[in-house]
């Protein structure tokens, strides 16, 4: 047993756990101390994001122990649906963008550690607007994100079904959700500053704290704060947690469920 123990624990299944969904530890990758405190406020926002938007799956855990090609993991854990609303889509993006939004208004810069995060986030906004019918300027109309080019076909439409004039509303309305949802998370982590210095320095100190500690550390910030609006918190059930057995598709730091059957899972880092 790796850590020495005569007994089999909890722990250990949780570690194995981690091991088969995040990936193994780098335990041979060293980051300085700037680096692990942007990690620590990336990965923060993303958690804080996951326990203040109620319409998505709850946080389980986040850490900034690095995992396979990610520095630090935020792990939501998939509840049961059958179909997803745009609410859910919509929270998913915001969590995502939480990364990328709390080391601008912290470090007042950006890097590319929120690459995936920006992927995954364009892949489901592209989703919504040309599959789900989830824009009310498309309307109810949907184009498949791969289309065969037969032989013989014009290859200057490369099989495209609609116009350019189509296409530019396309990428109109893809731009305008990633950008709502990027400005709803910074509102969220502006409001939300403290708690979020909170999770950073519990990340520092600890490296992996749960959906339970992170919740206690946003309703803590926001007493320091003086703001009485409390709000729900999004955080995994403890006797859920307890029972849980599923994992997630791991994707960069952040993993979530798979976004509609059939479909690719928004594994967003």
């Amino acid at each position: 047993m790796r850590r020495g123990a005569k007994e089999i624990e909890r722990i250990d299944f949780e570690n194995a756990r981690d091991r088969v969904v995040l990936g193994a530890r780098r335990e041979s990758l060293v980051m300085s101390a700037e680096e692990k405190k942007a990690t620590a406020y990336h990965e923060g926002g993303h958690a804080l994001l996951a326990t203040v938007l109620t319409h998505g799956d709850p946080l389980h855990k986040v850490t900034i122990l690095p995992r396979g090609m990610a520095l630090g993991v935020t792990w939501s854990l998939p509840q049961e649906r059958h179909t997803y609303s745009l609410e859910y889509f919509e929270d998913t993006i915001c969590k995502a963008m939480g990364g990328r939004v709390a080391e601008k208004v912290v470090f007042d810069h950006i890097n590319s550690g929120a690459a995936n995060d920006l992927e995954q986030s364009t892949a489901i906004a592209r989703r919504m607007v040309r599959e789900w019918g989830m824009s009310d300027r498309i309307g109810p109309m949907a184009w498949s994100s791969q289309q065969a080019v037969f032989l013989g076909e014009d290859l200057m439409t490369s099989g495209r079904e609609y116009s350019d004039d189509t296409a530019k509303l396309l990428d109109e309305e893809v731009a305008r959700i990633l950008t709502e949802q990027e400005q709803r998370a910074t509102t969220l982590i502006r409001k939300h500053r403290r708690g979020l210095e909170l999770i950073a320095e519990a990340l520092l100190e600890h490296e992996t704290i749960d959906g339970r500690e992170v919740g206690r550390l946003i309703h803590q910030g926001l007493g320091e704060s003086g703001d009485s609006d409390i709000p729900e918190m999004n955080i995994l059930d403890p006797e859920y947690d307890d029972e849980v057995e599923r994992a997630p598709e791991p994707g960069g730091g952040t993993i979530t469920p798979p976004v509609a059957a059939g479909g690719t899972g928004p594994g967003i880092g």
